[in-house]
């Protein structure tokens, strides 16, 4: 009798196009490739150039029917977290769900959000094996967020990925996705936000005027605006009660976790973290260096990566924390 659920498998993909710093500092004219690595820890990113969400998270899904030997008429419902949809409707899960070629019979739905996406897409699938509407529930984070982003803003082209990731949810006899920590503060959805483009401030000649800040970042309405020392002080404020809140629900601590990995924001934001939850450095997972901040993909890939380098193994604690736009927060624990 299934009395639990657990994470099966992951696996990820990333666009073919490269944008390593020594490009970067050729097309803003400025800074060096070390001093991009030393702002942010990241020495390369991988960017779309036509591809779709839909591309991406397609790929992803192939790649775990491939990798893991999972037989895609198995799925029951897909979950697709993205905040770059193809199109405003219908929901880009349906396209997938087509493109996957999966049964007619399964649910489809996208549910938008960013830095904390996969544990709440986690809790989401855990809730549907739980309460019998599934058996396997085929989770996807994709996002082309490099596309929202001006290409003379340094201080956001620099950081972010694009990706995406496949995870596998199914019953299992023991409780692998554990108990979670899930919060949201809406009042400071401006510091994180695309302001234009939506029905709120519809797209026109007036938003897609450019204008310069003083440190030379270039955007208009239409393109990602991130307040950087707000989302900071955010992510430190509420990593450390959350992270209590997960140890606490699950009867765990944090002697026993075998590794942490959090949303890979940016290598500072991570140090910073890292130091104010006084977690041990070969218990915290930087995985940011290759692959920049690819929002809602960043955890899966992490973990997807530590399995591979064999630091994560079988029966392991690890704790989940991501943080981000919303404002939003989670947290949770898997037993591998």
């Amino acid at each position: 009798m299934k009395i639990g659920t657990c994470v099966k498998a992951i696996s990820v993909y990333f666009p073919p196009k490269v944008l390593d710093n020594a490009e970067l500092v050729r097309q803003f004219g400025v800074w060096t490739e070390q001093k991009i690595y030393n702002k942010t820890g990241i020495k390369q990113r991988y960017v779309v150039e036509d591809e779709l969400v839909s591309d991406l998270a397609t790929s992803a899904g192939e790649r775990l029917f491939e990798e893991h030997g999972i037989e895609r008429s198995e799925i029951d419902f897909l979950l697709l977290c993205t905040e770059c949809p193809d199109y405003f409707l219908p929901a880009t899960a349906c396209l997938v769900q087509d493109r996957l070629g999966l049964r007619k019979g399964v649910g489809a739905l996208d549910f938008n959000l960013g830095c904390s996406g996969y544990i709440y897409g986690l809790a989401l699938a855990k809730g549907l094996v739980m309460g019998g509407v599934a058996r396997k529930v085929l989770l996807i984070t994709a996002d082309t967020i490099t596309r929202t982003v001006h290409p003379m803003d340094k201080s956001t082209r620099t950081i972010f990925g694009d990706a995406a990731a496949a995870t596998l949810v199914e019953g299992s006899d023991t409780e692998g996705i554990g108990e979670f920590s899930l919060g949201t503060d809406g009042s400071g959805f401006s510091k994180l936000l695309i302001p234009a483009g939506a029905w709120a401030c519809r797209s026109s000649p007036k938003t897609r005027v450019e204008t310069t800040n003083r440190w030379g970042n270039v955007r208009t309405p239409e393109h990602l605006y991130m307040d950087g020392p707000e989302i900071l002080n955010f992510s430190l404020e509420t990593a450390p009660p959350c992270m209590a809140e997960v140890l606490e629900k699950n009867g765990t601590s944090l002697d026993e976790i075998s590794l942490v990995v959090a949303h890979q924001a940016s290598r500072m934001l991570l140090e910073k973290l890292r130091e104010r939850l006084e977690i041990p450095e070969e218990k915290f997972v930087f995985d940011i260096e290759n692959y920049g901040n690819t929002v809602s993909s960043t955890i899966p890939i992490a973990l997807y990566d530590v399995e591979r380098a064999g630091r994560l193994k079988k029966g392991d604690e690890v704790l989940l924390l991501g943080f981000g736009v919303g404002l939003s927060w989670g947290g949770a624990l898997l037993r591998w």
